[in-house]
């Protein structure tokens, strides 16, 4: 009786313990250690990158949106998701590979571009009747299947292309496609739209530090091929404006979108090309 009486007793509430997260200066802290987070995956790990144009068609398409390693050329001012006027160079720095899809600061205007690699330090490098000659030897080309691109509010179909439809009836547009082959066997498709003024560039030797790069879409590609100038052509390209290699392509999106009806995002979503490694 004793025992139950005194449990029925109302008991004195126990003072709270107050933590640090409970307050403000903890919440606080807790978002400047998440942004620091973010910001360390953004500089040594990945970030995000979209695809404005149709240059590196076949295998990338405007719309796209990928993830960029940001560790296999080593760290710099340009790994930053913000220009600050820290110094030149980059950290733990390795030159990129030949066939390695790359973003880099364009050399004029900084805005970022993507292209392939295709000659590095102390190659030669030149194009005769729309063939790259590396080294002096015409890498190998294979002419596939056309490439068939599904026209969208973001993809036309360009001049050099033949206007087409699916099995169902949709819009595409067909490209001549090759396959292009560089010493070592790495392999990758590029579009050709047949003779133009750019199928001839004279030798140039590659200059240390630098590296020569080219879209695959080669005749509607602004590059190595074309002098640097702001939005335009980026000549040889210094290694130190390297931002990343292409890794993913984490959505995709053909511009049919209404961002104010969150339905169409997902019947605007291109879902065979989401996960392709690039």
């Amino acid at each position: 009786m004793d025992v139950k009486t005194q449990s029925l007793r109302p008991q004195p509430h126990a003072a709270r313990t107050v933590r640090p997260g409970d307050t403000w200066g903890g919440f606080f802290w807790f978002i400047i250690k998440l942004l620091l987070v973010v910001l360390a995956f953004r500089v040594f790990v990945f970030s995000p990158f979209s695809i404005p144009s149709e240059s590196m068609l076949p295998r990338l398409m405007n719309g796209d949106y990928l993830l960029a390693a940001k560790w296999p050329y080593g760290i710099s001012r340009h790994s930053l998701p913000i220009d600050l006027p820290l110094p030149e160079g980059r950290l733990f720095a390795r030159p990129p590979e030949r066939g390695d899809i790359v973003i880099f600061k364009h050399p004029v205007d900084g805005r970022d571009y993507i292209k392939r690699v295709i000659g590095l330090p102390g190659d030669s490098v030149a194009v005769i009747n729309g063939e790259v000659v590396l080294n002096g030897e015409r890498l190998p080309r294979q002419v596939l299947g056309d490439a068939i691109i599904p026209l969208s509010p973001n993809t036309a179909c360009a001049w050099g292309g033949r206007e087409s439809a699916d099995a169902e009836g949709n819009p595409t547009c067909r490209y001549t496609r090759l396959r292009e082959t560089l010493p070592g066997g790495r392999a990758y498709d590029v579009l050709d739209f047949g003779s133009t003024p750019y199928d001839g560039f004279a030798p140039v030797k590659v200059p240390a530090g630098t590296m020569f790069v080219m879209g695959d879409n080669r005749d509607s590609s602004r590059d190595s091929r074309f002098a640097a100038a702001a939005g335009d052509g980026v000549g040889l390209v210094p290694q130190d404006l390297l931002v990343g290699r292409a890794s993913v392509i984490v959505w995709s999106s053909d511009g049919s979108a209404d961002w104010g009806n969150p339905w169409t995002w997902f019947t605007a979503a291109r879902w065979e090309r989401i996960g392709s490694l690039l």
